[in-house]
């Protein structure tokens, strides 16, 4: 189908800005730092605390979000994206609400450490330990630590699913769901369909990834590892079951989906949805883009539903 003319008004703004890949990762972050957008949904919830724990390069920023009620809540740990080189806890606050209230969960938002200044495998490192951090620390968090999903967009969705390898790989702690928002699962070389179909115009392009990964790892061979590109691990078996959302006009949309035939040929339960009509990005967008605040909704069952809610 067409792109949905919700999206196409704001790729037309978009078009207005240089591409990510043609600036200095200073200036991208300037450029996708959050803003204010009106018309965005952003529910009130209960509490949102910043604060800090220890991880394996020293400090590490989380932003919690509790909703109303009593509790215990089962837990949400939720990795940002973009490219793993922009964007932070604010850019992802709306989102982060979102989950929180629609999934009625505690969600731990990471403030996992960026490339280039700190290259793979940082940011999967600091993500595995935020999970165990909110695993050992679940009641203090009014939370319920045998009901724990991880979460994420993009190269969130990609920290997400890798975190899940690992804690299968080396000691848990035990998952019950994974959410997977158009996530990167594998490196941009040999490359896709949909990587070469929908490379400009759409938002992100293929320049733009070849820009974050060159950016995110120290040579291809760090690429193809299983914690960097998920997709190439030798099995999925035994990981927990997921939801894969994609976007019709994506570069990421068929290895996104991939994922998700992986997963199920290894016996995960996954439910797979593409959104006809969508780009990269759309997820950020309930109250502005109606299926962006439908896909938000139907995540939030999902999650529901995993959690037991």
């Amino acid at each position: 189908m067409p792109v949905d003319p919700q999206i196409q008004a704001l790729l037309d703004l978009r078009a207005k800005l240089p591409p990510l890949h043609t600036l200095s990762v200073e200036d991208a972050r300037v450029q996708m730092a959050a803003r204010e957008i009106p018309g965005l949904r952003k529910p009130d919830v209960a509490t949102v605390v910043n604060r800090d724990m220890q991880g394996p390069g020293g400090s590490l920023p989380l932003r919690i979000y509790t909703p109303r009620g009593d509790g215990p809540f089962p837990l949400m740990v939720f990795f940002h994206g973009s490219g793993f080189v922009v964007c932070d806890l604010d850019t992802h606050d709306g989102m982060c609400r979102n989950l929180c209230a629609g999934a009625d969960c505690v969600v731990v938002s990471v403030d996992y450490r960026l490339a280039p200044e700190h290259k793979f495998p940082a940011a999967p490192d600091d993500c595995l330990a935020a999970t165990r951090w909110v695993a050992q620390n679940a009641s203090a968090l009014r939370g319920d630590a045998g009901r724990i999903m991880v979460a994420g967009d993009s190269a969130g969705g990609n920290l997400a699913a890798v975190t899940a390898l690992r804690a299968r790989d080396e000691g848990g702690p035990q998952l019950i769901g994974q959410l997977l928002i158009y996530p990167v699962t594998d490196y941009y070389l040999p490359g896709t369909p949909s990587m070469m179909e929908n490379a400009e115009g759409f938002g992100l392009t293929r320049e733009g990834m070849i820009w974050f990964w060159n950016h995110y790892v120290r040579s291809p061979a760090d690429a193809v590892r299983p914690h960097a590109s998920p997709l190439r691990a030798p099995t999925l078996a035994g990981l927990p079951q997921a939801l894969v959302m994609t976007a019709e006009y994506d570069p990421l949309r068929d290895e996104g989906e991939y994922y998700a035939e992986a997963l199920n040929k290894d016996g995960v339960p996954v439910e797979m949805k593409r959104w006809n009509g969508m780009n990269h990005g759309f997820f950020f967008f309930p109250g502005i883009v109606d299926k962006a605040t439908e896909a938000n909704d139907e995540a939030c069952l999902w999650a529901r539903r995993v959690f037991g809610n």
